[in-house]
């Protein structure tokens, strides 16, 4: 995958995308995908709560 060379090798990130996903179950799998949607809907809150922040900042140095 090209999206894997955009991460430092080494990071957490870089190994989960490097695992060789063939070896496992189909329950294991769907486990997996059930966790990282989990944590992509996580990561969707932070980034909103940082935009909102963000957006927080804005308006009291606009003021």
């Amino acid at each position: 995958m090209e999206e894997e060379t955009q991460h430092a090798s080494g990071t957490p990130l870089a190994n989960l995308l490097a695992e060789d996903l063939s070896p496992m179950g189909l329950e294991e799998l769907t486990a997996r995908i059930a966790a990282l949607e989990s944590e992509i809907s996580r990561c969707r809150m932070i980034i909103d709560s940082k935009k909102s922040s963000h957006s927080d900042a804005e308006a009291i140095f606009q003021k």
